[in-house]
């Protein structure tokens, strides 16, 4: 579903009334406000339509690139809210997790935080962001969720060798391993860079998006025309999966 972004009020499904734990992934992994990362305002409205309907623990969970502590970033952006677990990627017990297509595009099984395996409801919330011509919309947020100490220093299945192989690929992949149930892109703004993902260009967009994060993406990247590689990727994976 599209609302205005001005006066936007986040309505939870009603399935949230029955979690004990919802987990929310926002794009926190550098110390640069909206739209570079997940607004301050964004994250404390959905945790305000939590509270309307749940007692639900809610956390949030974020890492940086580089495997530095991401409470200092937590900290610059605001997020210091009531009754909430901020977490870190890398304190996490991380666990091997199978990829459920019967051929994997590229990565057969990924690490992740335990944590997401232990909560009811996930939440993917990120800013409307192309980067290089690429849109990275709800289901590109999760890539920050895979651990650098795994993933990072040139170690095999590495975020160079990702890279390489196909990161297009790589997020298909994810999203059919860790299926978040709803993902909300922040689009008041559109972020378009290149290299240097806290650089670029801001246009005014005036939207919020919410609903399953390939849905979410799709509608999303056709009102807007974003090219999203990945969509067209899940798209044909999700016919073999069901075949």
């Amino acid at each position: 579903m599209i609302f205005d972004a001005a006066g936007f009020v986040f309505e939870p499904p009603p399935v949230i009334s029955r979690a004990r734990r919802v987990l929310i992934k926002p794009s926190a992994s550098y110390p640069m406000p909206y739209p570079v990362s997940t607004s301050q305002e964004m994250l404390s409205a959905i945790i305000e339509g939590i509270r309307q309907v749940s007692d639900a623990d809610v956390l949030i969970l974020a890492g940086t690139p580089d495997g530095e502590p991401v409470y200092p970033v937590y900290q610059s952006l605001g997020y210091n809210f009531p009754r909430v677990l901020t977490l870190d990627v890398r304190d996490c017990i991380w666990v091997e997790v199978d990829n459920p297509l019967p051929k994997p595009l590229i990565v057969p099984t990924f690490w992740v935080p335990n944590v997401i395996l232990s909560c009811d409801y996930l939440i993917t919330v990120a800013p409307l962001k192309v980067i290089e011509g690429q849109g990275q919309l709800s289901i590109a947020n999760l890539l920050s969720v895979l651990p650098s100490s795994k993933y990072g220093g040139g170690a095999p299945w590495g975020w160079q060798d990702l890279y390489e192989l196909g990161i297009e690929q790589v997020i298909a992949d994810l999203y059919f391993t860790l299926p978040f149930d709803l993902g909300i892109i922040e689009a008041r703004q559109k972020f378009v860079g290149e290299d240097d993902p806290t650089r670029g260009m801001v246009e005014e967009c005036g939207r919020v998006f919410v609903g399953e994060p390939y849905e979410v993406d799709s509608e999303a990247s056709k009102a807007l025309g974003i090219k999203t590689d990945h969509l067209d990727l899940i798209k044909e994976a999700r016919v073999g999966l069901e075949d």
